[in-house]
């Protein structure tokens, strides 16, 4: 599972507070390729074999998702995050994913037209995060190079370079690296840090290796502040030594974005910072229309994290006004102000530029 807070911040900060990306326009890029874990995931994880891998394959799941309830394997009650990137960008919402457009035997005519999702719940930037419950992220980018290699056979080497070079690549992985890892000292924390960085650049590079031009990255936000880290405190209280590690790795992200970008001819990225955005809205949440940032809309028990998002437990009676949908990932109108933020904010909130200017870049 994913887990990271929420961009949620960057609307409280950008004063953000109508619906964005409701109607379709024409996309400015070509393509949408999305590389993550669950925030973004959009049904890859339902494909996998195995009864671990973590699924949103059950009601409540889709409880909102338009024309009808529907379990899409998106971990909300509607719409995810890469939904309303997709959206803003022209697109009726997220690619489809990348097994699920394999079991049609419809990946080409998807990749060349539309886009292709490879993001997959539970994963991580490291091989060995919730390792063979999901599609790490060294896999989704050879999953991308398998697209590639098959999207060239079928529209020539020229044109899919072109393609490529201006379709959008939207990425947002780490926190479950974090979840899963406990460093003891100093010295771990940089250790760890070091790696992730290193790996995530490798991918980075890769993409870049493989055509990619265009980079809208969200980094990862205060994870100690999701209802299943909450719960554990008798208080409810945010954990701060998961949240320094967060803001550790984004700093991290951040510097390593920066050395690279000059190594890279043509590479240009927008960097959604959601871990220092996100502060605001745990302590005004109101100010985004929020009557709750630390309990889960779908659950049970104590901030609705002591027991699943199933059919049979009740529900929070206003959706739009939860942060969270379960115990970990936001809900749709949470994922609709992350996208926005991200996509039209100010220049504090994303950094060098914002995703709609690189959007509109051209190559």
């Amino acid at each position: 599972m994913k887990g990271l807070v929420l961009l949620l911040g960057l609307a409280a900060v950008a004063g953000l507070a109508v619906r964005g990306g409701d109607a379709l326009q024409q996309p400015v890029v070509p393509a949408v390729f999305v590389l993550g874990d669950s925030m973004l995931d959009v049904g890859n994880n339902n494909h996998l074999p195995g009864e671990g891998a973590p699924r949103a394959n059950t009601p409540f799941y889709g409880v909102d998702f338009p024309g009808g309830p529907k379990a899409t394997g998106r971990f909300s009650n509607g719409y995810n995050i890469a939904d309303f990137i997709a959206k803003h960008l022209g697109f009726e919402r997220s690619p489809l994913a990348y097994l699920v457009l394999k079991s049609r035997n419809y990946l080409i005519p998807s990749a060349l037209t539309r886009g292709v999702s490879y993001a997959s719940a539970g994963a991580g930037i490291l091989d060995s995060t919730n390792a063979g419950d999901n599609i790490p992220l060294s896999k989704q980018v050879r999953y991308f190079a398998s697209t590639k290699a098959e999207m060239e056979a079928a529209w020539g080497t020229h044109r899919v370079s072109a393609h490529l070079a201006n379709s959008f690549f939207l990425l947002g992985i780490g926190s479950n690296d974090l979840f899963q890892t406990n460093p003891k000292s100093p010295a771990e924390v940089a250790a760890l840090y070091a790696t992730l960085v290193s790996n995530y650049s490798t991918a980075i590079t890769d993409l870049y290796g493989l055509g990619a031009r265009k980079f809208g990255i969200i980094n990862v936000g205060p994870v100690g502040c999701v209802p299943r880290v909450r719960v554990l405190n008798a208080t409810g209280a945010c954990n701060d030594t998961l949240n320094l590690y967060a803001a550790g790795l984004a700093a991290a992200v951040k510097s390593a974005l920066t050395e690279l970008a000059p190594k890279l001819i043509g590479f240009a990225y927008s960097l959604a910072d959601s871990f220092a955005a996100s502060q605001a809205s745990f302590t005004d949440p109101q100010s985004v229309g929020f009557v709750s940032s630390d309990s889960a809309c779908c659950g049970s028990g104590r901030l609705g994290a002591e027991g699943l998002c199933m059919k049979n437990v009740t529900l929070c009676p206003n959706r739009d006004t939860y942060a969270f949908w379960d115990s970990v990932h936001p809900t749709q109108r949470a994922a609709e102000l992350v996208a926005q933020g991200a996509f039209d904010g100010p220049a504090q909130l994303t950094t060098p530029i914002n995703f709609k200017q690189l959007a509109h870049k051209r190559y």
